[in-house]
């Protein structure tokens, strides 16, 4: 029963951190980065379609994006999926190919985006620290119900806060690094 606990907190904490990964990861870090696209979808033959699926994304150097369709009558379809998303970068087609440059962030621009993930950051701990009130009060209802003697309770409630501190500290070494990432020149 205990392992059950800290297992379930383990798997929600483990879906944040993807969260927080999948979030960093559309952060725009001055250098072209594919995941950038993720979430774009584009109007092709009547559905909303990912990007991804309806072309290779490259990347031909180290501030450039090629977008080439396997369709080419989807090229201004695609850049106009591009132009109304927010990653802030203006395509340029050639009726082949879809180029994505990719201009150096400003000073001010990378301060913004480090407050941004910081908040993001902070956003993810206290939902795993919500996920550490769940687990507790799990603790204290088998211990209520007599599942958990109250010693057994204890040690459990302390290895939930022990694993929550490893999770958190996890959170702030993906956030440093992204940092690190950003302030990059």
């Amino acid at each position: 029963m205990t392992h059950e606990v800290i297992k379930a907190l383990e798997a929600k904490a483990g879906k944040t951190i993807t969260y927080l990964k999948e979030e960093f990861a559309k952060v725009r870090a001055g250098r072209a980065n594919p995941n950038l696209l993720d979430g774009i979808v584009v109007e092709c033959y009547g559905t909303q379609t990912p990007l991804n699926q309806i072309a290779s994304v490259s990347v031909p150097e180290a501030r450039m994006l090629l977008i080439q369709p396997w369709d080419s009558t989807l090229i201004k379809d695609i850049e106009k999926s591009i132009l109304r998303s927010d990653i802030g970068i203006t395509p340029s087609n050639d009726g082949k190919v879809i180029r994505l440059p990719f201009p150096p962030l400003t000073e001010e621009r990378r301060k913004d985006l480090v407050k941004s993930i910081w908040s993001t950051a902070e956003t993810n701990k206290v939902a795993i620290r919500n996920a550490r009130r769940e687990a507790i009060d799990t603790v204290k209802k088998l211990e209520k119900e007599g599942e958990l003697r109250e010693d057994d309770s204890k040690t459990l409630q302390e290895e939930v806060q022990k694993s929550v501190d490893k999770l958190i500290e996890k959170i702030e070494n993906i956030t440093k690094e992204k940092e690190k990432e950003l302030m990059e020149i």
